[in-house]
């Protein structure tokens, strides 16, 4: 997610610092997140370069993937929830590092994943860091994101007991950015998931499966 505050609320970087462990407990078993994973695990080889954008604590996502063979990187904003996936998965790379400013290595990666990793910023960075994760996705590579969608634009919002200010794009226009990269979208649906939590409200997920042609 961002590191750049926006109206007042805190950075993704200071949210996610704080939050730490709580927020594997409040989204586990996500369906849909499961459901994207046994997509790529099912259609990567042993060994193939998977980028997690967003790693957070290294579960399920990058635990998922290693324990499939393959070569996994994580990147995160957080510090805090670097230290914990380097712990909870030392089968992966996990570094420090803003999705804006990360420089995909040459050739890209077979597979790049992103779930909820782009909420924490500005509509323009929202489709700037969409187009770029697609454009890492080498030939014959997947593609598999989810985010909360919406036509919104820096929204003060109280998370997980964090004033945070968050942007996204409506559904339609999501697709749009992946095709407009080069991606060809297989399979996309909207979801209710209601975190766990007594305070928990339902929201809605956007799944997207894609790949790029060889």
């Amino acid at each position: 997610m961002s590191q750049v505050p926006r109206s007042g609320g805190a950075s993704a970087a200071e949210v996610f610092d704080a939050v730490g462990a709580r927020y594997e407990e409040v989204f586990a078993d996500v369906p849909g997140q499961l459901e994207a994973l046994d997509w790529l695990t099912g259609r990567l080889r042993p060994g193939a370069r998977v980028l997690d954008v967003g790693s957070g604590t290294g579960r399920p996502a990058a635990e998922t993937l290693v324990r499939a063979g393959l070569a996994v990187t994580g990147i995160d904003v957080s510090a805090e929830m670097v230290r914990l996936a380097r712990r909870r998965v030392p089968g992966a790379d996990f570094q420090q590092a803003d999705v804006r400013a990360y420089r995909a290595p040459e050739g890209g990666y077979d597979a790049v994943c992103a779930f909820f990793p782009l909420l924490m910023m500005d509509q323009p960075e929202v489709e700037e860091s969409l187009s770029a994760m697609a454009s890492w996705v080498a030939p014959g590579g997947a593609f598999a994101m989810a985010t909360v969608p919406g036509d919104v634009r820096n929204l003060d919002i109280e998370w997980m007991g964090h004033r945070v200010t968050v942007s996204s794009l409506a559904a339609a226009d999501q697709l749009r950015v992946l095709e407009d990269a080069g991606l060809e979208v297989v399979h996309h649906r909207t979801a209710l998931y209601r975190p766990h939590g007594a305070d928990a409200e339902p929201e809605p997920h956007l799944y997207v499966h894609a790949h790029r042609p060889g």
